[in-house]
């Protein structure tokens, strides 16, 4: 592969039209759409699911008309690089004002090579430059459209879309094996902590009917206790020097991070808030069943909207949090929840102490903590390695973009 000189550039406006077509308000109230948003485009351009709406009924963004060939572009949050050629579309097909539609002049701007060209790093990095906002940066189409991008002679441009639709296939599908892994071990990391917490670490243990019906078989030597024998409700206040601590999904507990890029409230009365000690379990009560509970890292303050639990001593706190965090136990939560639609489900204390838990003895309880502790950091040890092979991968990617289309690279010689 031999290097080449670099293609001449020209303003996108010049060899691409951009936002030709809009639904009008007009537009029959049951006209039926598929519509693409933002956060149905990933990383690599492929787009997923889309929901369906009457045009009475879709949102007010959901405007711009696509056509066969066309590149769409975010042109809001535009650190998201949400970019994706349209292929075939139904008619019916509308995408967001969030995006940029840029349809290629193809006399001399092939349609599949300014896929790539929207692509390359300079041209993203110019997309970065001129967009404005913080939070939410966004960049207008006339500024998108006065974006140099890189024109070849178009046999070449067509040379270079071949070539990249190959190699990025290529790469496309050793990512896609690579993610498959990551949901292998992430479906071996939860079957690893419910079959020790909910079964004990001996495959060959006998086992009883724990006549709980979430819970199931539990090993013979097992007790069961509800809730309320094993933790007590924490209600304390008035201690706003503690530091903040929040209930995450993916995290359990942690120390609230204050974020430099939105305005924190600072005229919060910390006095309200609740106190949670070490080694108490605290959850969200709106987000319980989603598995939001934890063990607290240090004494802080949590929100009055969190229900904080003290260990009475029989259960520890670090088997606690396992067993809360498997999807059996949110879901038995969640039947203890109240409300009216699932997403809006509650779980107050008075649920909460009604469930029933397995009781291990102490013994064996620190035993399977240590157990889950050392194969789940081997696990998420193999999770991390290949979490970085995946993003090489998609660095690989978008350097061999940029290759393709500055010129660096002669496709037509590696056809």
């Amino acid at each position: 592969m031999t290097t080449r000189t670099a293609a001449p550039q020209r303003k996108l406006k010049y060899v691409a039209t951009i936002n030709d077509e809009a639904l009008g308000e007009d537009t029959d109230a049951d006209f039926e759409m598929q519509y693409v948003d933002i956060s149905n485009v990933d990383s690599s351009g492929t787009i997923g699911e889309l929901a369906i709406y009457r045009f009475e009924d879709a949102p007010s963004r959901a405007r711009r008309r696509v056509r066969d060939g066309d590149v769409i572009i975010s042109t809001v949050r535009t650190y998201l690089q949400a970019i994706a050629q349209i292929n075939r579309p139904p008619a019916n097909l509308i995408a967001s004002t969030g995006f940029a539609v840029v349809r290629s002049r193809r006399d001399d701007f092939d349609a599949r090579y300014c896929n790539y060209a929207l692509r390359e790093l300079g041209f993203l990095a110019e997309v970065e430059k001129r967009s404005v906002g913080v939070s939410y940066p966004a960049i207008n189409a006339s500024d998108l459209a006065r974006i140099p991008v890189h024109v070849h002679p178009l046999s070449q441009q067509r040379a270079i879309a071949d070539y990249l639709d190959r190699e990025t296939a290529r790469l496309d599908a050793l990512v896609v094996a690579k993610e498959r892994v990551l949901g292998l071990l992430a479906e071996k990391r939860r079957a690893l902590i419910t079959r020790a917490v909910t079964r004990s670490l001996d495959p060959h243990a006998p086992l009883r009917d724990s006549g709980i019906p979430w819970l199931g078989m539990i090993p013979t030597h097992w007790e069961s206790r509800k809730i309320a024998w094993l933790f007590r409700e924490r209600d304390e206040r008035g201690e706003p020097e503690l530091p903040l601590l929040e209930v995450s999904i993916n995290s359990g507990v942690v120390l609230r991070e204050f974020s430099d890029e939105r305005i924190e409230s600072t005229a919060a009365d910390f006095n309200t808030y609740k106190v949670a000690r070490r080694d108490d379990v605290v959850f969200n009560k709106m987000r319980m069943w989603q598995g939001a509970v934890g063990v607290v890292p240090e004494d802080g303050l949590v929100s009055p909207d969190y229900v904080v639990a003290a260990p009475r001593g029989s259960l520890s706190s670090s088997y606690a949090h396992l067993l809360f965090r498997t999807a059996a136990f949110s879901a038995e939560c969640g039947r203890h929840s109240h409300g009216i639609v699932w997403d809006r489900l509650r779980l107050y204390w008075e649920g909460f102490r009604d469930i029933e838990s397995p009781l291990p003895p102490s013994t064996e309880q620190a035993r399977i903590v240590e157990h889950i502790s050392r194969e789940t950091a081997r696990l998420d040890s193999f999770r991390a390695a290949t979490e970085r092979t995946i993003e090489l991968l998609k660095e690989r990617r978008s350097a061999l973009i940029a290759e393709a289309v500055t010129g660096q690279i002669d496709v037509e010689g590696d056809s």
